[in-house]
């Protein structure tokens, strides 16, 4: 048997020969012609010379239509034929080739075709260009994913928007919350000056921290401060429950010791122990004895109040053993007097401040502010009215910024300077 392509003599056969070249030739037209891509070849003008045939059924056109008769840039749309004359051609007469361009072309029937063009000159021995190939690839897939892919990017911009949207309005109805728990004012009291603050830790929660300073009569003033345990709307409703209820049982019985006692059986009653509710608390009442201001304060399980004395101490005023409020039916809480003389100033604070993260850290842990920290700030600024202490420490908690991670309230009570005397 002679090998395939051979004669008998063992030499080539002819005929073997002319039929795989004859193969060869119509697989390269079939090629060109059934790409699964688009061919054309322009003179130096624009004029088609040559088109196959899957750009021609792609724009539902006839060779004779197009072949010698239009320009590459007569298939494009409009806004591909200025694309065309003013970038597309001029960087390929430049370059020699420019490849991968997106444009649209234009369909017997009106629609488009969106495309990717790539274009090369090619040039004759002596390197003048003869023509123009180009290459054309369907990128109606892509683009249809492109759109999707805007089309989704704008849907999430849209939806990013509105949820902040939505987060701001939430943000200012908290802020409308939490400021209609906390008295909008405070009332003058003769001789004294008082000044509060609020520090939100987070926009969006609402916090449990309370305050208020009210008359009581006689010259008397009652005042509180405490922290509601917990966040959010159940804190908050306890929050409202607590400020009503002190308010109330002060104009009762204005004993510090009494006024927590009643707030203390009001939660028990309120909240059962499968949804226990209570808070830390100081309660006390201001009563003028000539010169100065005597204090009688009671404190449930509440950090212990400070005072910036006339001398440039800062001590403060311990109360142990009083209990969490509404934490136990037979809850017992501490009490303690003290006077403010001229200049001097009663500080009330709830445990954001002395909690709050310094940044420091001690092994794993963050390093608080803490009491004795407090202290020693607060001595640096006795004596000091108590505009000028909550000027101050509010300056501080910003400061401290995202290591405060739980509301605080501040109030401070101070006795006023008497004017001096005209000589």
């Amino acid at each position: 048997m002679c090998p395939s392509g051979t004669g008998p003599s063992g030499g080539r056969d002819p005929f073997v020969n002319a039929e795989f070249t004859a193969l060869l030739e119509d697989s390269a037209e079939e090629l060109y012609e059934s790409a699964p891509c688009g061919y054309l070849s322009t003179l130096m003008d624009g004029t088609i010379a040559k088109i196959n045939t899957t750009l021609l059924d792609w724009l539902g056109l006839s060779r004779e239509e197009i072949v010698g008769r239009r320009h590459f840039s007569d298939l494009l749309t409009v806004g591909g034929r200025l694309y065309h004359e003013t970038h597309f051609a001029p960087l390929l007469r430049m370059q020699g080739q420019v490849g991968g361009i997106a444009l649209e072309m234009k369909a017997a029937d009106g629609s488009r075709l969106p495309v990717l063009v790539t274009s090369s000159v090619k040039t004759g021995h002596d390197g003048q260009p003869l023509l123009i190939r180009t290459t054309v690839f369907d990128a109606t897939d892509r683009r249809a994913y492109e759109t999707e892919l805007l089309r989704a990017r704008r849907a999430a911009e849209e939806a990013r928007r509105q949820a902040e949207a939505d987060r701001e309005q939430l943000r200012e109805a908290l802020a409308v919350l939490q400021q209609s728990l906390l008295p909008a004012s405070l009332p003058d009291v003769p001789d004294m000056e008082a000044a509060c603050y609020y520090h939100t830790a987070s926009p969006m929660e609402l916090g449990g921290d309370f305050y208020d300073l009210f008359e009581l009569g006689d010259g008397r003033f009652a005042f509180f401060l405490g922290d509601v345990c917990g966040k959010g709307p159940q804190a908050a409703a306890v929050t409202s429950l607590v400020r009503y209820t002190l308010r109330a049982a002060a104009l009762h019985d204005a004993e510090p010791e009494a006024a927590l006692a009643t707030l203390n059986a009001v939660l028990l009653d309120r909240y059962t122990r499968e949804d226990p509710r209570y808070c830390t608390a100081i309660f006390g009442v201001l009563q003028p004895e000539g010169d100065s201001v005597g204090v009688r304060m009671a404190a449930g399980g509440h950090p212990p109040a400070l005072v910036l004395r006339d001398d440039g101490r800062a001590d403060y005023l311990p109360t142990p053993g009083g209990l969490l409020v509404g934490a136990l039916p037979d809850a017992s809480f501490s009490s303690v007097r003290t006077t403010l003389g001229p200049g001097e100033t009663l500080l009330l604070y709830t445990d954001g401040l002395t909690e709050a993260r310094t940044g420091e850290r001690t092994g794993r842990r963050h390093a608080l502010y803490g009491y004795e920290a407090l202290r020693s700030f607060a001595a640096e600024l006795a004596p000091a009215a108590p505009r000028t202490v909550i000027d101050a420490l509010g300056a501080l908690l910003e400061g401290l910024g995202d290591g405060v991670d739980d509301d605080t309230a501040l109030l401070a009570l101070g006795r006023t300077r008497p004017a001096p005397s005209a000589s």
